[in-house]
């Protein structure tokens, strides 16, 4: 079954469903900047798009683009800015 979701006044939108091994959403991100938490492990990887992101425990920001990937630990919040508008592709464990 897939779940649309919206977040932060619809400047995200993602649907859920289960992978072939892990639950996974696809979505979109709108220019901007948002947090996000983290109930379980995740790994994303932008699709197309640009984002400077500050993972937990860390002071820099880092850029990520097309093709590239970054996890965060569960139970955590990362910080996203949003260069350009983003699709990216997220599995949870």
């Amino acid at each position: 079954m897939l779940n649309v979701n919206s977040y932060f006044d619809d400047k995200v939108k993602s649907i859920a469903f289960q992978g072939q091994e892990l639950a996974t959403t696809v979505g979109v991100m709108d220019i901007g900047e948002f947090t996000f938490g983290t109930s379980q492990f995740e790994t994303m990887t932008v699709i197309d798009g640009e984002l400077d992101v500050k993972l937990p425990g860390t002071e820099n920001w880092q850029r990520f683009t097309n093709g590239e990937q970054f996890e965060v630990a569960a139970n955590t919040s990362f910080d996203v800015k949003v260069i350009r508008q983003t699709a990216y592709h997220c599995t949870y464990a």
